[in-house]
């Protein structure tokens, strides 16, 4: 008997009982759907939190002023200036790994134009920011140097700034007063969206770096400090070495001995990028992990129906082995009962799945990305499990005697 005919024989003894058959098929089908939607929203929190960090910049490396001890009381990071454009000047051109270093500080401030105001972050750039940030201007144009030698009075805002402020009207060449200085907006920043902790980086104004510390956030103690430095490494392969380049040649510039800590922070992203997608991995794994427990249960109810199908069918296997249906006939033939219950219900789990997936994007607003080799693996497993839980009745009908089973009442 070919593998063809069981099939037909399988699927006309599953018609038989529809209810029954579509109740078994139920449990494969929500087992397959939860596995597909489960992955896909993992997959979209990977990509959401990917998308957040490259946005920062690529290959981007940024250097935060550090802690220092003053008078015998160690103070916090942040609280004492220790970087300065000189060091971002040293770490562009003695390293060769790096492409550009940015130096710049930021504050807070009430951007003010006709009636209406809105808080905001100020930050004061070079023209290196924009390549080192991978930021481009959308309206208008950046900064030039001969703007930031000059301390010119000049902005660039972003996108939810233009939208609080201005609305419709066209930014450019307008004047907004920042801190009680005019600014001449040149300028309008592509959208970057939020970063990884939610701040949002259409909100910000940016000005010359010698406008913000004259006229707006007002000069650090140590001579032309930052608050700080992004650069930017030409390869993604030579992240940790430039990295370590960076702290060594920051070391010898501040003339720190062996046994001090460092007096500034190194926050690598590529590091912070591959932290949080190994994080989204383990979710991802652990919702389909816990969505799989759904096709094992449909299993079970593959198993237990095989297996009341055989008790009702004892009379028929008996009679067929009497006519000469050999004992791989019968196995054949309930096996393939077996997976085409759960290939039926895999089939209708990825329809299951993929309306899930988009009913969650749709209704909960979550990002969900559907992995095609998710889809292959539910399915695969769907058929693996027909297999497995159908093999023991399968084997169960195959091993009975011919006399007995015409005998079963």
């Amino acid at each position: 008997m070919n593998v063809l005919f069981s099939a037909r024989i399988a699927v006309r003894a599953l018609r038989v009982n529809k209810l029954r058959s579509a109740l078994t098929i139920l449990g494969i089908v929500i087992g397959v759907g939860a596995v597909i939607t489960m992955v896909a929203v993992g997959a979209g929190a990977q990509a959401r939190v990917a998308e957040q960090i490259r946005s920062l910049g690529s290959n981007l490396i940024i250097v935060l002023p550090g802690n220092v001890t003053v008078g015998g009381v160690r103070l916090g990071l942040g609280s004492y200036i220790t970087i300065t454009e000189d060091d971002a000047w040293a770490i562009q051109t003695e390293i060769p790994l790096v492409e550009v270093a940015a130096p710049s500080s930021r504050g807070n401030v009430q951007v003010v134009f006709g009636n209406l105001n809105w808080a905001t972050t100020i930050v004061g750039v070079t023209p290196d920011y924009f390549p080192a940030r991978d930021w481009d201007v959308v309206q208008g144009r950046t900064i030039t140097q001969d703007e930031v030698d000059g301390a010119a009075k000049v902005a660039l805002l972003g996108q939810t700034l233009v939208n609080k402020i201005f609305g419709s009207t066209d930014p450019i060449g307008q004047v907004v007063r920042v801190q009680k200085v005019p600014f001449t907006v040149i300028g309008v920043l592509d959208s970057k969206g939020q970063t990884t902790y939610g701040q949002d980086q259409d909100d910000q104004i940016l000005v010359p770096l010698s406008t913000a510390k004259r006229r707006v956030i007002g000069s650090p103690r140590i001579a032309r400090a930052v608050g700080a430095i992004s650069v930017k490494v030409r390869e993604a392969e030579t992240m940790k070495q430039a990295e370590e380049e960076i702290r060594q040649l920051l070391r010898q510039r501040h003339r720190l001995q062996p046994h001090q800590d460092d007096d500034f922070w190194i926050r690598n992203l590529v590091e912070i990028l591959q932290s949080q997608e190994a994080s989204s991995k383990v979710l991802t794994t652990l919702l389909a992990a816990i969505a799989s427990v759904s096709l094992l249960v449909g299993g079970i109810g593959i198993m237990n129906i095989m297996l009341v199908s055989v008790t009702e069918r004892t009379r028929e296997i008996g009679l067929r082995m009497a006519v000469g249906a050999r004992s791989r006939d019968i196995l054949t033939q309930f096996l393939v009962e077996a997976v085409t219950l759960s290939l039926v219900g895999g089939m209708l789990g990825i329809g299951a799945g993929l309306i899930g997936s988009y009913a969650i994007a749709y209704f909960a607003e979550w990002r969900t990305v559907l992995q095609p080799q998710g889809i292959i693996l539910a399915f695969a497993f769907a058929a693996v499990v027909g297999t497995f839980f159908g093999f023991y009745p399968a084997r169960k009908a195959a091993g009975l005697e011919p006399i007995e089973a015409l005998r079963y009442e």
